[in-house]
């Protein structure tokens, strides 16, 4: 696989996962997208990259919802999202063992002396992300008819899944953390074998994960959501509502999985919920 097909294939994971509704989280776009100029919630996911912090920020100050909450306690992602925020914010202070809402609300308040409403530490995983959520809005009170979704690019079609399945009838409007695109490093487009180190990311959102931690997330969604016995569908596990993957996706999905074996990343046991 050259180069050209490696990039192209990434990025067309790359754009199914990571769905935006809005061209950007203003009262103009959410009225057309939810009916109403302002979503009742926000909701932030600490399995995002840094980048995270800077859009939950844009949209407090664009009001672009009524509650806003951060959600995330200690997952598979937990500790390179500290190692990484201690990297490149050494002025955001957080404990050692802080989980993912509290080290996004380090750096929402550091960075732009904002704070969420709400901080739910409990959940680990994508699946007890959602009910957390919803249980927590239901134990404070807060109306939730429409709410914005905001994950990792990687995890964000299967956190709407999720939605989808636990509360139906909640208007969701996707907005994905960054948007990415890989391309052929110079000299690199028209190799015949390429591998991922002839590949960057162009523009890099803060804190983006390096190439080969991008692409195994990328690969790991594809069989999580295909609604089969092995899926987290209806027909399989039941963790999310059913999903329809387009064809180019998942012959994208063939191809990088042919070429680079070993990809895929599989669920930590140690993070699932419990029951």
């Amino acid at each position: 696989m050259t180069a050209d097909q490696l990039a192209q294939d990434v990025n067309d994971l790359a754009e199914f996962l990571g769905p935006r509704d809005v061209p950007a989280l203003m009262p103009d776009a959410l009225e057309g997208a939810v009916g109403t100029r302002r979503a009742d919630v926000m909701a932030l996911f600490g399995g995002s990259i840094l980048a995270g912090g800077d859009v939950l920020a844009e949209a407090i100050r664009a009001r672009a919802a009524r509650t806003y909450v951060i959600v995330g306690g200690t997952g598979h992602t937990t500790e390179a999202l500290r190692a990484r925020v201690r990297e490149l914010c050494p002025d955001v202070a957080f404990a050692d063992d802080a989980p993912e809402a509290d080290v996004f609300a380090a750096y929402l308040a550091r960075r732009h002396g904002l704070e969420a409403d709400l901080l739910e530490h409990a959940s680990t995983n994508c699946g007890n992300n959602v009910t957390y959520l919803l249980g927590l809005l239901g134990e404070r009170g807060v109306a939730c008819e429409s709410l914005i979704l905001a994950q990792d690019a990687t995890m964000q079609r299967r956190m709407e899944a999720g939605v989808r399945r636990e509360a139906p009838d909640v208007r969701v409007v996707n907005f994905a953390t960054y948007v990415a695109r890989v391309a052929p490093r110079p000299g690199a487009a028209a190799r015949a074998e390429a591998s991922l180190d002839d590949l960057w990311v162009v523009d890099p959102p803060l804190g983006m994960w390096d190439v080969p931690r991008y692409v195994t997330l990328l690969m790991g969604e594809v069989p999580r959501l295909t609604d089969d016995e092995c899926g987290y569908g209806p027909r399989g596990r039941g963790y999310i509502a059913h999903v329809d993957v387009p064809a180019r996706v998942r012959a994208a999905w063939e191809r990088l999985h042919e070429a680079l074996p070993g990809l895929v990343r599989e669920a930590n046991p140690a993070f699932a919920t419990r029951g």
